[in-house]
């Protein structure tokens, strides 16, 4: 399966003796210092002792590491001269680890390194993650509990869990190591990242998103951030089960789904909107015809008839660009039934209302917001940024028409997501666009450990929509409207 080139009687790289000698203790033997008094002997003993023995166990444990450190990079160097690169792409896991571990036991006996079991197990899983996957990630990407990667620099690498950051003691050697690693990522997607171009989203193999900014423009080191892409998808269920809203929420949005109402999913960075997405998307029927739109794919659709699509930057020359406003264009030439734009940050949003106002009901898409209301005032701010030059009132009323929903997701202080508004849009009352909030997330405290206590709870409104749910064959009970008081 691989092939070694090795050229006949060649020295084996390392083969010479790699050992470092110690100065001799008594190369030059100092006087003889006058005996100190035996009171005084012991008591200095008792002092230094336990204090010396400290930084002694951590000097020795450090030197290994670097040891290790150095092995990795000579071994690592090995397997790029011995190792047939061309074959990775279609070696199975288990010959390319037993050729790793063959060249490991090569150049450990050329360099009469002796290392235990655990060490070595360490050393061999690092060279395959250096070889197949993406070094010191990969241990972190392999792990279920970790939702978002953060790396800046080569020294400092945190993760999220639970809503919580956290300071791994995972690190690269320098920032070439890491450089390295971004340059694999970007250059399996077609993309690529420099001084010139400092910045590229990308998309991992497993749909992780992937953002990096490397020097100059990152002064302490390359900046690396990704998403991490969840293989079990949520469904509603399981939402509802994590406590992110509640069943009468549930029975809500389903129905809101299935009568085709425009939705938004507004929400902060990480506050779980795509997550939200995926779940309301469960509720579109399987016949329907939907086209997904996305900077990175993320969306995970279990319908039959999916059509997902992928915006794309300019190459090297500055061409070739297809954003996601030509995606959407293009979309409504391509018979949907319903549109989802994974986000709308820009310019397209004018093409997304439009979409939503003439014929492709049942659209959905997020943006970032804090509330319902900023939610509405942003689509404004985007219509005004792409160059339309429409009035204010007209701006307004194309808005009310084409949304008729906003969610909101957010990311609360103890690190819990939650669905806190359901809000409607029902129409335009002069010049201001009209809102009634259905369902709230009503915080009440904290517990000691700073966990936050809270209900869901309907506001008491009737929904605007009950008449259309009823015709759909959804006829939502009174009691679901009615507000639940806090145990």
């Amino acid at each position: 399966m691989f092939s070694r080139y090795k050229k006949d009687g060649a020295t084996p790289k390392g083969a010479s003796a790699n050992v470092t000698e110690l100065p001799t203790a008594n190369a030059k033997a100092p006087e003889a210092a006058p005996a100190p008094a035996p009171k005084k002997a012991v008591s200095m003993r008792k002092v230094i002792e336990p204090s010396a023995a400290v930084p002694v166990a951590a000097d020795r444990e450090t030197k290994r590491r670097d040891r290790i450190g150095e092995l990795k990079l000579e071994l690592h160097r090995e397997l790029l001269d011995n190792l047939n690169l061309a074959a990775l792409e279609t070696a199975s896991e288990n010959d390319l680890r037993g050729e790793i571990n063959a060249i490991t036991d090569e150049v450990l006996a050329q360099k009469n390194v002796v290392l235990n079991r655990e060490d070595r197990t360490t050393l061999c899983k690092e060279l395959f993650d250096e070889v197949k996957g993406l070094g010191p990630l990969e241990t972190l990407l392999q792990d279920e509990t970790v939702n978002d990667i953060l790396v800046n620099g080569p020294r400092q690498i945190f993760v999220e869990r639970n809503g919580k950051l956290q300071l791994t003691d995972i690190t690269f050697k320098d920032e070439k190591h890491l450089m390295r690693i971004i340059d694999k990522i970007v250059s399996a997607v077609g993309r690529r990242v420099d001084e010139s171009n400092p910045y590229v989203d990308a998309r991992l193999q497993d749909g992780s998103r992937f953002n990096a900014m490397v020097p100059p423009i990152a002064v302490d080191g390359s900046l690396v951030s990704i998403r991490k892409f969840k293989k079990d998808k949520l469904g509603i269920d399981d939402l509802v089960e994590f406590g992110a809203f509640s069943e009468e929420m549930a029975a809500y949005l389903q129905a809101a789904v299935s009568t085709r109402l425009n939705i938004i999913v507004s929400g902060g960075t990480g506050s779980g909107k795509t997550t939200t997405l995926n779940a309301l998307s469960s509720f579109i029927d399987d016949a329907e015809r939907i086209l997904t739109i996305e900077d990175t794919a993320e969306l995970q659709l279990q319908q039959t008839h999916v059509g997902r699509m992928e915006s794309r930057p300019p190459n090297v020359e500055g061409k070739g660009e297809v954003s996601p406003r030509d995606c959407l264009k293009n979309a409504l030439r391509m018979r949907p039934d319903r549109i989802i734009v994974g986000e709308t940050r820009g310019e397209e949003v004018i093409d997304m209302l439009q979409a939503m106002n003439t014929g492709h009901d049942g659209s959905m898409t997020t943006i970032h917001a804090n509330n319902p209301r900023d939610g509405i005032s942003r689509l404004e701010n985007m219509i005004a940024m792409a160059g339309i030059e429409m009035p204010l009132k007209a701006v307004r009323s194309q808005v009310s028409s084409a949304v008729n929903l906003l969610v909101q997701a957010s990311r609360l202080q103890d690190g819990s997501r939650r669905m806190t508004s359901i809000t409607e849009i029902t129409g335009m009352e002069g010049d201001v666009i009209s809102m009634q909030e259905i369902f709230r997330f009503q915080r009440v405290g904290l517990t000691p450990d700073n966990k936050i206590i809270g209900h869901f709870t309907a506001t008491g409104v009737r929904s605007h929509f009950s008449e259309r749910f009823r015709l759909w064959g959804y006829d939502l009970p009174a009691s679901l409207f009615e507000p639940v008081a806090a145990e």
